[in-house]
C-alpha cells in the first residue's frame, strides 16, 4: 500500500488562490497587466498591481516586444508619474546592488543606468540597508567621471600642440 501511495501523482488543491508570483497572465504580445497599465499611463492600476506583488521589472516575451519592461512603455507614452512610480519601486541597477553583484552594477553604470545625484535620495534609491551594493554604483560613477575628465584634459592638451 505504501508503494502505491508513493507512486501516485501529487495533486494541487484547486482551492489554492494564485498570485502574480505563481502565474502571470499575458496577452499575445507577452505583455502583463502592468505593461498595459504603464503604456496607458494608468497610475492607479500600476500602483495596485505593484502593491499586489507584481515584479516592477517584468519583461515581455512577445516576438515584437521581447525584453520590454513597463518602464520602457511608460517612457514611450511620456507618462512621467508612472515612470516615477516604477523607478521608485526598483530598477535593474537596484536589483544588482541588492544582490551585491558588483560586475552587473559596474556594467549598468557604464551603460548609463540612472543614478540620482545623492545616494540617500529616497525618491529613487532604496535604503542602503536594503541595497548595500548601491555604494559600488556611486564609486563606479565617480571613477567614470574622473576618466572622462582625464581624457578631456588630454585631448585639449593634444589639440593645442
Amino acid at each position: 500500500m505504501l508503494a502505491e501511495e508513493q507512486s501516485a501523482p501529487l495533486r494541487r488543491s484547486p482551492s489554492r488562490r494564485r498570485s502574480f508570483k505563481d502565474v502571470i497572465d499575458r496577452d499575445d504580445r507577452g505583455w502583463t497587466l502592468l505593461h498595459i497599465g504603464a503604456r496607458k499611463g494608468d497610475l492607479r492600476e500600476v500602483k495596485r498591481l505593484l502593491d499586489e506583488g507584481m515584479d516592477v521589472n517584468v519583461t515581455a516575451w512577445g516576438r515584437k516586444a521581447r525584453g520590454v519592461t513597463p518602464l520602457h512603455l511608460a517612457a514611450e507614452g511620456g507618462h512621467v508619474k508612472v515612470m516615477d512610480e516604477l523607478l521608485e519601486r526598483g530598477t535593474p541597477l537596484h536589483i544588482a546592488a541588492k544582490e551585491r553583484n558588483r560586475k552587473a552594477v559596474k556594467f549598468l553604470v557604464k551603460n548609463g543606468a540612472f543614478l540620482p545625484d545623492h545616494i540617500n535620495d529616497t525618491r529613487f534609491n532604496p535604503p542602503l540597508h536594503y541595497c548595500p551594493g548601491l555604494e559600488w554604483a556611486y564609486e563606479e560613477r565617480r571613477h567614470l567621471q574622473q576618466e572622462n575628465m582625464s581624457s578631456a584634459g588630454e585631448s585639449s592638451y593634444s589639440s593645442e600642440s
